[in-house]
């Protein structure tokens, strides 16, 4: 009876591995999620278990053993990796960025530095598969950024790079990570500065109003940036930085455009009046098809913002 039962167990286990191995996703199903940039996932368990899977095969289709020490921007950087599929390693930075920031960041959940920090790795696995980009073997820093083009990996390489040193900002500072970053944005706002619906002048709000050393930051600088993104003129017609000159095209299709103008403008300097305006409009928004994830999360922020913030201070 005994043996009956082992066997049983056995058989279950191995339908039980078939079954998972019938359902896994392969590279080009994974790829067919990622429509102009956007991940096409919607904003729910069922989203992020569907993002997990698309992760588990974009490492796959790059060759990625189980076992690799995803933390380790060594063992990432040493993976051999076609440079044919330099786009898929992108697209690994984005979806770990992705996961962290929408599903895993939650008010009352553990920071996912190591999410972030896995995003981090295959951005600078990207980057370096370009051998101009030679900072690890001689070469200067800004020069690899200054002659780099694939926006993209400088752009998700960077902010996974800056979430991951939210943490702990300090040591982050000494590392000398504020002026690195800088770069990779500088040259992505050179060359692509309406990626991700501006997405770099998002970049450089929060950089500014967060991190930049250890002076603190400047929130006038970081006016600057997001006043690209909305037209609010009360406080961007006279911006002191500068002019601020066109806003992003389709700024407002993208709503994480108003939410970072609350969260890294408005709240930090006590408008609460205008944060509320905002978030209300955000929350009063429909989340449309070209960006669904990202919107659907937008609002879900925006409640959080105005539950968290904004209404004990209206």
């Amino acid at each position: 009876m005994r043996k009956v039962s082992v066997l049983v167990v056995c058989l279950v286990s191995l339908f039980s591995l078939a079954l998972l191995a019938q359902d896994a996703m392969d590279l080009n199903t994974a790829l067919s999620f990622f429509v102009n940039d956007q991940i096409m996932i919607e904003f729910s368990a069922e989203g992020q278990a569907q993002l997990e899977q698309i992760i588990l095969a974009l490492k796959a289709g790059v060759g990625a053993p189980d076992d690799l020490n995803e933390q380790s921007e060594e063992a990432v950087g040493a993976l051999e990796i076609d440079i044919a599929l330099k786009e898929v390693v992108n697209k690994l930075a984005q979806a770990y960025y992705t996961l962290a920031n929408v599903f895993l960041t939650t008010p009352d959940g553990e920071f996912p530095t190591d999410t972030y920090l896995a995003g981090k790795h295959w951005g600078f696995k990207s980057l370096r598969m370009n051998p101009d980009f030679n900072d690890l073997e001689g070469g200067r820093f800004d020069d690899s950024v200054a002659q780099e083009t694939d926006y993209r990996a400088m752009y998700w390489t960077n902010s996974n790079w800056l979430r991951a040193s939210t943490e702990n900002k300090l040591a982050a500072v000494f590392a000398g990570v504020p002026a690195k970053a800088e770069m990779l944005m500088m040259r992505v706002l050179e060359l692509a500065p309406e990626f991700i619906y501006g997405g770099v002048y998002r970049s450089l709000g929060a950089y500014y109003e967060q991190l930049p050393g250890i002076a603190g930051r400047d929130i006038n600088k970081a006016l600057f940036y997001l006043c690209h993104l909305l037209d609010e003129a009360g406080y961007c017609a006279d911006c002191s930085f500068g002019e601020v000159g066109d806003m992003v095209p389709s700024a407002y299709d993208y709503l994480e455009n108003q939410t970072f103008f609350v969260e890294y403008y408005l709240i930090p300097e006590g408008h609460w009046e205008d944060a509320n305006r905002i978030l209300q409009d955000v929350l009063a928004s429909e989340i449309g098809t070209d960006a669904a994830l990202m919107n659907a999360y937008s609002k879900a922020h925006a409640q959080t913002l105005y539950d968290d913030f904004v209404a004990e201070n209206l």
